[in-house]
């Protein structure tokens, strides 16, 4: 087979994810499809379909992929600068979308209202990411803002920081959030230290800490639920 021969092979195959997708809808797909419309062309000796299905069984699935550096997927073979670029674009057009959900005048009924918004958003996080959520007197979110990257400690998370942001929006509670890269939301005894801290500052500058939600693939840990917003 001639070299056009096989680009054009490698074409057809690259479309059939594409026709696919204009026949069924794009709910069917599977991710390997997903991937191939992502990519769109595969390599000489292999296609776009092709590509996509090593890459899933070699890392383990759709999450691992979303982790990966621009650095990390240019190590596979077949992805170059361009398709790893398309990936993480991709990638991080889906976060964002997700963390849209919690919107300005919204209500936080609860901790799994927090998880269900935060969860796609901090998955592929590989630190801890503190967040605290503002809320008004009725728990309608104000706004929110990112405290702290890294490990969650005392000093990292300080009750000026994280008090600075609900003063100045006037918010009346907040509800604060990180995530447990290693999956398990199971607190520490650096998050119930952190937490106790937060909770007495609070009462000393008049906003209530509702709850404090730990994040994690595995599911999610209340404080609040857990009867831990007090020592």
């Amino acid at each position: 087979m001639s070299a056009t021969h096989e680009g054009a092979a490698s074409s057809a195959c690259a479309d059939q994810p594409r026709e696919r997708l204009l026949r069924v809808g794009i709910e069917p797909l599977a991710d390997t499809e997903l991937l191939a419309l992502i990519f769109r062309t595969g390599r000489r000796e292999e296609s776009a379909l092709e590509l996509s299905e090593r890459l899933l069984a070699s890392c383990g699935g759709l999450d691992a992929v979303a982790m990966f550096s621009l650095v990390e997927l240019q190590k596979i073979p077949g992805i170059g600068p361009a398709k790893a670029a398309s990936l993480l674009g991709s990638v991080e057009i889906g976060r964002r979308l997700a963390t849209r959900s919690l919107t300005r005048g919204g209500r936080i009924s609860g901790p799994r209202d927090v998880y269900r918004h935060f969860h796609q958003r901090m998955r592929s996080r590989r630190q801890e990411h503190f967040v605290v959520i503002l809320l008004d007197g009725r728990n309608r979110v104000i706004g929110e803002s990112q405290i702290s990257q890294g490990t969650l400690t005392a000093s990292l998370v300080h009750p000026r920081e994280v008090f600075r942001p609900a003063i100045r929006s006037a918010a009346a509670a907040l509800v604060l959030v990180h995530n447990h890269p290693s999956g398990d939301p199971e607190p520490s005894a650096e998050d119930l230290n952190v937490t106790h801290r937060l909770v007495e500052a609070g009462e000393i500058v008049g906003i209530r800490i509702v709850d404090h939600v730990v994040v994690a693939d595995r599911g999610f840990y209340s404080f609040q639920e857990h009867g831990q917003l007090s020592r």
